[in-house]
């Protein structure tokens, strides 16, 4: 998730994403592929205001309700393209947010109910940790993490009252009640942990067990969830996934669509961990940076983060 000015510490990042985005350029454009069909542009950001969007959850109408990561901001674009601005959190004294610097919003997830919850990383321990927007309520903080921690994707058990949220810096999952209060450690280990810059990130909750990508491993990561609710050794279900953020699940089944972020790419992976990509920046992609599925429609925000062209939200339709 870098920014603009670019903070000294992302030089290799910027780097790796740079070689990335000239092979990109050097090679024939990929066209949309199935099963998504149809590509098109829901709504258009502005990146002079850091609208940057960094994850997605879907509200029951279709609308979309988005991070802005740099400018702190939880977002919603409505069925006709309409942007709100719901809630800015506030802006540390002193951010020193691991690897990025600056404070940055992450994943979301929506309950049955519209409450909003959200990751927010500013490198402080007075505001790190998860947060909950309930209807025309305000932003409140509901667990504090350390300050050293960089959370990042988020998902939500309702069943069990629990979220889970995976941290890109120290390379863990934990967990916190949907009540709020202390997190708890939940998974660790090598296959989590970051190799240069960003670990475990994207996750959801499937099939009972946590999914979760490993940006800088290129991994896409199953842990089973036990009968008491601890987590299972973990395992590698695809690999090759330079780059790999967020994702979701295209049906009942195991098969989904990741957006690979430098490379302005999404890949679908199916059940037994093959894969091919379906989207491309001739599609409209600029560094996506999420997924989510709503019927036969799949969103793909894309934050532009290396392009710096073009942060919108993108719009296909996935063929069943």
């Amino acid at each position: 998730m870098p920014r603009t000015p670019r903070p000294p510490r992302l030089a290799g990042l910027l780097g790796a994403a740079t070689a990335a985005l000239s092979l990109l350029a050097a090679s024939p454009a990929v066209a949309v592929a199935p099963p998504l069909s149809a590509p098109r542009i829901a709504a258009h950001f502005d990146l002079a205001q850091g609208q940057q969007p960094e994850n997605i959850a879907v509200e029951p109408d279709g609308s979309a309700d988005l991070t802005f990561s740099f400018a702190r901001q939880i977002a919603r674009v409505s069925t006709d393209g309409e942007l709100t601005v719901l809630a800015t959190l506030p802006a540390p004294a002193h951010p020193a947010t691991p690897v990025l610097g600056a404070a940055v919003v992450s994943g979301i997830a929506r309950a049955h109910d519209g409450t909003l919850y959200f990751a927010y990383a500013t490198g402080t321990d007075d505001l790190t940790g998860i947060w909950r927007l309930c209807p025309g309520g305000l932003p409140e903080r509901i667990s504090a993490f350390p300050a050293e921690s960089l959370p990042n994707g988020l998902a939500l058990d309702e069943h069990a009252g629990l979220l889970y949220s995976s941290d890109s810096a120290l390379g863990l999952v934990r967990t916190v009640p949907v009540t709020g209060g202390a997190p708890a450690a939940w998974a660790s280990g090598a296959e989590l942990r970051p190799t240069a810059a960003f670990g475990a990130n994207g996750l959801k909750v499937h099939h009972h067990a946590v999914w979760v990508t490993n940006t800088d491993a290129g991994t896409l990561l199953r842990i089973p969830i036990r009968a008491d609710g601890s987590a299972a050794p973990a395992e590698t279900r695809a690999s090759g996934l330079a780059g790999i953020d967020d994702f979701a699940f295209t049906g009942h089944g195991d098969a989904l669509i990741a957006a690979l972020n430098p490379s302005s790419e999404a890949m679908y992976i199916a059940e037994d961990g093959s894969h091919h990509t379906v989207l491309t920046a001739a599609d409209g992609l600029s560094n996506p940076t999420s997924v989510a599925v709503h019927g036969d429609t799949v969103y793909l925000p894309s934050a532009a983060y290396f392009s710096q062209q073009d942060p919108n939200l993108l719009l296909a339709t996935l063929e069943r």
